[in-house]
């Protein structure tokens, strides 16, 4: 698939966090989703950062993004359909606006547990049958697919169970994905084996990339070598590895472009961060890593 070839590219950092360091209070159950409604020139501003800092690949705001969400915000099904697309379009905007070949938008296709606004992400086991899972994902999927975003997001996933869900749909409806687990050590956040996790992704066309999100810079490393065993290129793109209290982020950030050097030396193609990695930290990315390395 040519989205992810040989060369190295660059994803994002993070957005909401990017979105909270200009000013904004995402402290509601839609998180960065409610920017779509209330601004979402905010999102494209963001979106435009983290090209012009380097990153190849733009990551929408649809992650807690979900039908039911929207709906307690008072916006019917085709008002939240709109704004699914929305998160495309602003990202295409961006895109359009810094002007540069090769630029890619991933549409974020976050994990039913992001939706419950509960911190749910990080521990799966949602009580909910593989069969009920599908169910959830399919009218978002779908829209994003119709979207035309190049790529899905399939990301912060905490469960095989889910995984299996959303890899399933993926090949229904024929769209190139990526599979991102959340991680605690060599183990999903619901705790099975990460090698096992990785197998259902495997043979399965659709699927571009498989790799690790919203976890430790330091878990990061051993699941490339797991990741690699089905022979898919490895997407990693971590959290800065400072901790969230409850109130604030606390303790010192972990990540850094030589861990990133470290991660492609060992088979990484796609390298990017998640939350509280900003514009500074991918501009570090695209001067320690350049297209060919």
């Amino acid at each position: 698939m040519a989205l992810i070839s040989g060369s190295v590219l660059i994803s994002d950092g993070g957005l909401a966090t990017e979105l909270q360091a200009r000013g904004h209070d995402l402290s509601d159950a839609l998180w960065s989703a409610r920017l779509l409604a209330d601004d979402p020139r905010e999102i494209v501003a963001v979106h435009a950062g983290y090209y012009r800092a380097g990153a190849t690949i733009a990551t929408t705001a649809s992650y807690q993004a979900s039908f039911e969400g929207f709906a307690s915000r008072g916006i019917d099904r085709n008002g939240a359909a709109g704004l699914l697309r929305r998160s495309v379009d602003l990202a295409k905007t961006a895109r359009d606006e810094v002007g540069a070949a090769g630029l890619l938008v991933a549409a974020s296709v976050g994990p039913y547990g992001a939706a419950l606004a509960d911190g749910s992400e990080y521990r799966g086991r949602y009580g909910l049958s593989v069969a009920a899972l599908r169910r959830w994902h399919r009218p978002r999927l779908e829209v994003l697919v119709d979207s035309g975003a190049d790529v899905l997001a399939c990301e912060t996933v905490p469960d095989i169970d889910e995984a299996e869900a959303l890899v399933d749909l993926v090949a229904s409806v024929g769209a190139p994905a990526w599979l991102s687990y959340t991680i605690d050590g060599a183990r999903t956040r619901a705790g099975q084996p990460l090698a096992e996790a990785f197998a259902v992704a495997a043979g399965v066309p659709e699927i571009v990339a498989v790799g690790v999100n919203c976890c430790a810079p330091e878990d990061v490393l051993p699941a490339i070598g797991m990741a690699s065993t089905i022979g898919k290129p490895v997407i990693v793109y971590p959290n800065s590895g400072e901790s969230w209290d409850g109130r604030g982020w606390v303790g010192p950030s972990r990540f850094s472009a030589d861990l990133a050097r470290q991660w492609v030396e060992a088979g990484a193609r796609v390298v990017g961060g998640c939350c509280r990695v900003g514009p500074a930290d991918i501009a570090a990315l695209a001067t320690a890593l350049p297209p060919n390395v």
